[in-house]
């Protein structure tokens, strides 16, 4: 009999090389505006490619937020946005006052499409939110050559996405920003935290400011302490230092937590890839690099109806999981009540987010963990089957 474990669906991988990067912060005098924010953010450059200008902020949230207002979005604009993704991803073109347009995804990787877009375009599309889900690349060739086709803004969701990767170039640098997470069970964490990257100068020196409230000169730029203008309007989204040299310690090793979850991804899809009435979300083509946040299993016919019950048997077993996500983002009731919701326009969103179980995949497991969720998955999805 297999011995019970106890596996939770994300754990935060920290060393003691992240508490004491973080001690000697809280050490020191400085605990924002310091040198462990410019140092991680030329780190987190440094890794995602040649060309990037890297913005910390407090978290993907602000990333995105400071995307539209930096690239003129606003009241009158329409961008096209997922129904399938985090409800953040559209919050962030409400709250500068655009309409989001719904797109349904594709239902092998729950991504955007170009052909998908340029369906739901109309003459007032002034951006599209591309999403990288699970981080899965969308198709960014077509897209872009779209994007420049009708001449829209692209801002890239990569919340879920670092370590991902399109014909070898890093998602977010394909289009105008790329907004990343630290939530605390992404590829890194800063406790919370985000990143705006760009090969744009002008949006990264843009962004800067709108981060900081505006003002015109950081602290090493004024020449009397305290003596700045404030030339436009601003927010306050700045990342701490602590944040930072978490996120140093963390950016350090992204090489291994990347090779963990590949490792542990396909230990599991060995498993269970082939399973009858289960599609794994996964890459499609070998241009692109999939960065394994989850293992997201999508349960079809009637297996599809069962899902909650198979999750209750998991838990038993003490396997972790969750949805991604938990309902269309056009079916959340604000925006079914401000946009209204037809079924009929999201069949495959709505059934990755009704009927996937998302399994752990992070550095904090083992091959042995990994083959123990397989067992339990299997079992669980049988004994459903048998009280059909």
């Amino acid at each position: 009999m297999t011995t019970q474990r106890s596996i939770p669906f994300g754990k935060p991988w920290i060393t003691d090389d992240e508490r004491k990067a973080v001690t000697a912060v809280l050490q020191g005098p400085v605990l924002t505006h310091g040198p462990e924010g410019k140092a991680f953010e030329e780190e987190f450059g440094a890794f995602i490619g040649r060309g990037a200008h890297c913005v910390s902020l407090s978290s993907c949230m602000a990333a995105l937020h400071l995307a539209y207002l930096q690239l003129g979005v606003g009241p009158g604009d329409e961008v096209i946005v997922p129904a399938q993704t985090h409800v953040a991803t559209v919050h962030a073109v409400e709250w500068v006052g655009a309409k989001p347009i719904f797109v349904d995804c594709d239902p092998a990787t729950g991504n955007l499409t170009a052909e998908r877009i340029e369906a739901a375009l109309t003459p007032k599309t002034k951006a599209l939110s591309v999403v990288h889900l699970l981080g899965i690349p969308c198709g960014m060739t077509e897209i872009m050559a779209l994007a420049e086709r009708r001449g829209l803004k692209v801002v890239e969701d990569c919340a879920v996405a670092l370590g991902s990767r399109y014909r070898r170039q890093h998602v977010g640098l394909f289009g105008d920003a790329g907004c990343f997470s630290f939530y605390p069970v992404k590829h890194i964490t800063t406790g919370e935290g985000g990143m705006l990257v760009t090969r744009r100068k002008d949006v990264a020196a843009g962004v800067d400011k709108l981060r900081a409230f505006g003002v015109d000169r950081t602290h090493g730029e004024r020449s009397v302490p305290g003596l700045y203008d404030v030339p436009t309007l601003g927010l306050n989204y700045r990342m701490s230092e602590l944040q930072a040299a978490l996120g140093r310690q963390q950016i350090a090793r992204i090489e291994e937590n990347l090779e963990r979850r590949r490792d542990n991804f396909y230990r599991l899809k060995s498993h269970l890839g082939k399973q009858e009435g289960v599609l794994v979300l996964d890459a499609v083509e070998e241009s692109q690099d999939n960065s394994h946040y989850c293992f997201s299993a999508v349960l079809l016919g009637e297996l599809g109806k069962q899902r909650n019950e198979i999750v209750a048997r998991l838990q038993q077993r003490g396997v972790g999981t969750s949805v991604y996500y938990p309902q269309p983002v056009p079916r959340m009731t604000y925006y079914r009540d401000k946009y209204g919701y037809r079924a009929e326009d999201f069949p495959n969103a709505a059934r990755i987010s009704d009927q996937s179980i998302a399994l752990p995949v992070g550095p904090h497991l083992t091959p042995a963990d990994m083959d123990y969720i397989a067992e339990s998955f299997v079992q669980a999805t049988q004994a459903t089957k048998e009280m059909q």
